[in-house]
């Protein structure tokens, strides 16, 4: 795959991103060598190797997966104006 000056250009306004003509051109460059990169690590046989999280083995700590309320109920409606048995109270709005 190949990246021209007018895709940059595309690239960079859906990302609102103000791209001079000398950036664009610079870019066009860095990107093509990214995709080349790219397309080399696609010619890597990868069958039979295990993804891995980390370059040395390692166990990944894991919490138990339990509901609770997290025991800040109180801490979490300190500071508001108004509340009722750890309810936020707000104002009733009718147009």
């Amino acid at each position: 795959m190949s990246v021209d000056i007018k895709t940059v250009k595309r690239v960079a306004r859906l990302a609102r991103i103000a791209v001079s003509e000398e950036d664009a051109e610079r870019m066009t460059g860095e990107l093509n060598a990214i995709l080349g990169f790219v397309e080399q690590l696609n010619e890597v046989d990868v069958s039979g190797v295990e993804p891995m999280t980390s370059v040395i083995p390692m166990e990944m700590k894991k919490r138990r997966d339990v509901v609770t309320d997290g025991n800040k109920a109180a801490d979490i409606v300190a500071n508001a104006p108004a509340t009722e048995e750890n309810f936020f109270l707000v104002p009733k709005v009718v147009e």
